[in-house]
């Protein structure tokens, strides 16, 4: 690990700055993704394609193996305290018990909003919603987001302001991401940064790598959406059976699903304290830069 020294010349020094960091490695990701979007879509197009099951998995896999391989390759190495958060030892531990975690605690919600009444299951459903869940708000969400948000936002935040502001921050930006969505308001958006910023940057704190987070945020979309029919964050969805919200909509969320729920706000934000208070305990709190310094 190396850190920034005044014996440095100038250039590095600006280049090596937490922020200047953030903002090139965002660059990178946003950038990078932008640009094979465009050359998949046109490459599947001429293919005949675009519009079928076959071009949508492509499209995911190229989109997660490009990045991977850019974080691999320039991202880790970027800055001044080199780091890898995409670790190959330990991932499929950390993707599982991330999924496994948030199966258990999206039908924790799912369960206690059926005992009171504001979710009930009427048949089976078609699941018809099975590709887009699986891989584009499943796989490809998971990856890209947790990359953005925990992988580039929150680890250079935290090692320019400290842990706190990390988690403040990339909490609210990752609320406020999801305010355009379908039935969304300003309160499913502070209760997707309460419920998911502090579950997810907790997480993150907790393991310093990025696969127990993509797992959690995976396994809380495919969970909610494909196993019990809840909109995913607004989205309407055909799951494994044929569900219904209703009720008060502080209890039941509607229109934007059970995310905007007292439910999940207070269970899942409090199981996402508890990861933070683990991450306190193991001494995975950083501070500012300046008080480092």
């Amino acid at each position: 690990m190396t850190t920034l020294t005044h014996d440095q010349p100038l250039s590095r020094r600006v280049l090596d700055f937490p922020l200047v960091t953030m903002i090139a490695a965002g660059a990178l990701v946003l950038g990078t993704t932008a640009g094979l979007g465009f050359v998949v879509a046109r490459l599947l197009e001429k293919l005949g394609m675009a519009q079928g099951a076959a071009g949508t998995i492509i499209g995911v896999v190229l989109h997660v193996l490009v990045l991977f391989g850019l974080y691999k390759l320039v991202i880790r190495n970027l800055g001044a305290r080199k780091h890898d958060d995409l670790p190959l030892a330990g991932a499929l531990r950390d993707l599982g018990l991330g999924g496994a975690g948030a199966f258990a605690l999206m039908t924790l919600i799912v369960g206690l909003a059926a005992v009171l009444g504001v979710y009930r299951i009427e048949g089976w459903g078609g699941m018809q919603s099975w590709l887009w869940l699986l891989f584009i708000a499943g796989i490809n969400a998971a990856f890209f987001e947790e990359l953005l948000f925990r992988g580039v936002l929150f680890r250079w935040l935290e090692e320019f302001a400290g842990s706190w502001a990390a988690l403040l921050v990339s909490s609210a930006m990752f609320g406020a991401l999801h305010i355009g969505n379908p039935g969304a308001s300003w309160f499913s958006s502070f209760a997707i940064a309460m419920e998911a910023g502090i579950l997810l940057g907790g997480a993150y704190m907790l393991t310093r790598s990025l696969w127990a987070p993509i797992g959690i945020h995976f396994g809380w979309n495919v969970t909610q959406g494909l196993v019990w029919d809840v909109p995913v964050s607004g989205i309407d969805v055909d799951g494994l059976v044929n569900a219904r919200l209703g009720g008060n909509p502080i209890i039941s969320g509607e229109p934007f699903g059970l995310e905007a729920s007292i439910i999940a706000l207070v269970v899942a934000t409090t199981f996402g304290i508890w990861l933070v208070k683990l991450a306190m305990d193991r001494g995975e709190v950083m501070k500012p830069w300046w008080s480092r310094a």
